[in-house]
């Protein structure tokens, strides 16, 4: 039997010398062990992901950088800000 199946208390048979409480702790431990180990094989994106992601945020900026420097847009928007600058108080 290997060290790791040991750990996870993978062994065969009654364990001699343990209570009934031993036996509730070990089963929680494997528990435990074998939700973390399921949690690290799909924690975060792989390289691959990551990339795809970047080329849609760096798409997305570029189709919004287009219509904010648009002639329609770019006047609303200083209009706006000119409103907002001779606001009396």
């Amino acid at each position: 039997m290997s060290g790791t199946e040991r750990v996870l208390g993978l062994e065969r048979g009654r364990e001699r010398g343990h209570g009934q409480g031993q036996r509730q702790r070990r089963a929680r431990m494997r528990a435990w062990m074998l939700a973390s180990i399921a949690a690290r094989r799909d924690a975060g994106m792989v390289t691959s992901e990551y990339a795809v992601g970047v080329i849609a945020a760096v798409a997305f900026a570029a189709a919004l950088y287009k219509v904010v420097t648009s002639g329609q847009v770019g006047e609303e928007l200083q209009g706006i800000v000119g409103r907002a600058l001779n606001v009396q108080m």
